[in-house]
């Protein structure tokens, strides 16, 4: 018999907001957390934006000696999943911790360390390198890394799928839990990639905007969309089979429903003609939710700002919905959080567990010059009050990956 999931806990470290409350208060009030690259030196880049982490000190979080040991994304990871599981309740006296998984991952990994470790081998020669650069570069130590210090000892694992990571790992555990493997999981995506070769690498692409306004940098759907900006930080959520959260007294934020996963077949960095890929994994995750286009509410998009998401996701929407994609409410949050790479899944899922909550659907800010080929309802720069019952997420990666997960208001 199939189980049920809930989501039972959230965590966040974010641009506009160090956790939860905080970020979605920012996203409420329209915060945009784009601003002057202070990470590195931008003198001979051609990007100067980004949406850091503001104020981020890890000994704020962690002593001093572990801090030194862990990479940036990983660190992010670990604070995002301490507050979820804080936030959820499950302590190894009401749960089970060996049927507690994890699934955390990260689009690029450890890329700070990677770039000292290969000035130390270049500049001191090779024998310098630290004993600690593979334990803080591989991709996989934040799921090992949360872990260990959640005590989570069921399945862990990191899946890789660029920027549709965080999704697909909130995906794969929802049907993890669906059919009885684990009780409970930490998933989402986690990401640290201000970096000099993470700036150039996807501006050489020409994949990044060099806009020097920062309310004009990242514009989803907006037609003087330029390319995305890159963002950091982690978005972990607490899933947990029904009957075990309820067993424990635990408050439910929504239920997930439905998910599927899709690849286009296409390109390495292009979307299908048409957004075809994601219009499967959007028709998919509907089916699998057992629902109609004209149930969702509100659609998170995949939204990056780069002319061809936007317009490739709008006809996508357009394929999967029907006539229903004249009134479903579609807006991205990239306008507020910039591009946050693997952890954006993440942090998606949890701004449509909280519009749930709050019965809010969050706006795309910065919007100012509608586009002919971008024509959905995409909450332009105000946020309305209004009941969501069913929310999509959608998120889309570089080598044709595709997924999207949707959640429920909960109800017994």
């Amino acid at each position: 018999m199939e189980r049920r999931v809930v989501i039972t806990g959230l965590g966040a470290i974010t641009p506009i907001g160090k956790n939860v409350d905080e970020f979605w208060k920012g996203i409420k009030e329209g915060k945009c957390g784009i601003d002057e690259i202070t990470l590195m030196d931008t003198t001979n880049q051609k990007v100067k934006l980004a949406a850091e982490v503001k104020d981020y000190n890890p000994e704020d979080y962690m002593d001093k000696r572990t801090a030194k040991r862990i990479d940036r994304f990983s660190q992010f990871a670990i604070i995002a999943a301490k507050e979820a599981m804080a936030d959820s309740g499950i302590t190894p006296e009401n749960t089970d911790m060996t049927r507690v998984g994890v699934a955390v991952s990260s689009g690029i990994g450890g890329l700070q360390t990677i770039e000292a470790q290969n000035e130390v081998a270049i500049k001191k020669g090779v024998d310098r390198i630290s004993p600690m650069f593979i334990p803080m570069s591989i991709v996989n130590m934040a799921a090992g890394n949360v872990s260990i210090e959640t005590g989570a000892k069921g399945e862990s694992f990191a899946m890789v799928t660029a920027c549709a990571t965080g999704t697909h790992s909130i995906g794969e555990s929802y049907r993890i839990i669906k059919h009885g493997y684990q009780d409970a999981i930490i998933a989402g995506g986690t990401e640290a990639s201000i970096t000099p070769t993470g700036i150039s690498g996807f501006a050489n692409l020409k994949a990044l905007s060099q806009a020097t306004d920062k309310t004009r940098a990242s514009i989803p759907f907006d037609k003087e969309r330029s390319g995305f900006v890159m963002g950091e930080g982690a978005g972990i959520l607490i899933l947990e089979e029904l009957e075990h959260a309820k067993k424990r007294g635990a408050k439910i934020y929504a239920e997930i429903v439905g998910y599927a996963a899709t690849s286009d077949a296409y390109h390495i960095t292009s979307p299908a003609p048409n957004g075809e890929g994601g219009a499967r994994a959007m028709e998919n995750a509907m089916q699998d939710a057992k629902i109609k286009p004209e149930d969702i509410t509100y659609i998170n998009a995949h939204g990056t700002s780069t002319h061809l998401n936007d317009s490739g996701e709008t006809m996508a929407i357009k394929t999967a919905f029907g006539d229903a994609s004249k009134n479903v409410m579609v807006s991205s949050t990239k306008s507020n959080t910039a591009h946050m790479l693997g952890a954006a899944g993440g942090i998606e899922a949890i701004v449509c567990a909280k519009a749930i909550q709050d019965s809010f659907v969050p706006p795309t800010i910065n919007y100012k010059v509608p586009d002919e080929e971008c024509d959905l309802d995409i909450v332009p720069n105000k946020g309305r009050n209004m009941e969501v019952k069913y929310a999509m997420s959608n998120s889309l990666g570089f080598g044709g990956h595709n997924s999207t997960i949707i959640l429920k208001k909960y109800e017994e």
